[in-house]
């Protein structure tokens, strides 16, 4: 079986993981890439438990104001941008009608490798921990 530098690269970027778990994981696969991000993924239980947390902590902080909007980071990359005010215009746009499972959902597809972060209206950001 030979295992796909393509291959560890992809699993490293999607499960944001070293070199060395990545490959491991595709061994351990048979050289399965959908195999080995499935044995990669946390368990769904923890994941969310861990994802409303995160949430109930982004309401919190939402609710004490001076927040202009929320994103979610992996690495360098800015992955999603939400208005603070997306709600008033919900019923516009279908995607935006639930942010805030929208934001749980894409912390969930992108893993634990992701910050949460808010930005406020001076232009600072406060992570999410």
């Amino acid at each position: 079986m030979e295992i796909r530098l393509e291959d560890v690269e992809k699993v490293m970027e999607l499960a944001g993981v070293d070199y060395y778990t990545a490959k491991e994981a595709l061994v351990k696969a048979e050289g399965n890439l959908d195999k080995a991000l499935e044995d990669l993924a946390p368990t769904g239980t923890s994941v969310g438990d861990e994802v409303k947390d995160l949430i109930e902590k982004l309401k919190a902080k939402v609710k004490e104001g001076n927040v202009d909007r929320i994103q979610i980071r992996k690495a360098d990359e800015i992955i999603l941008k939400v208005p603070v005010n997306v709600g008033i215009i919900g019923g516009i746009i279908g995607a935006a009608a639930a942010p805030w499972a929208l934001i749980a959902g894409t912390i969930a597809a992108f893993g634990f490798g992701c910050k949460l972060e808010i930005v406020k209206k001076d232009g600072s950001t406060d992570e999410i921990v």
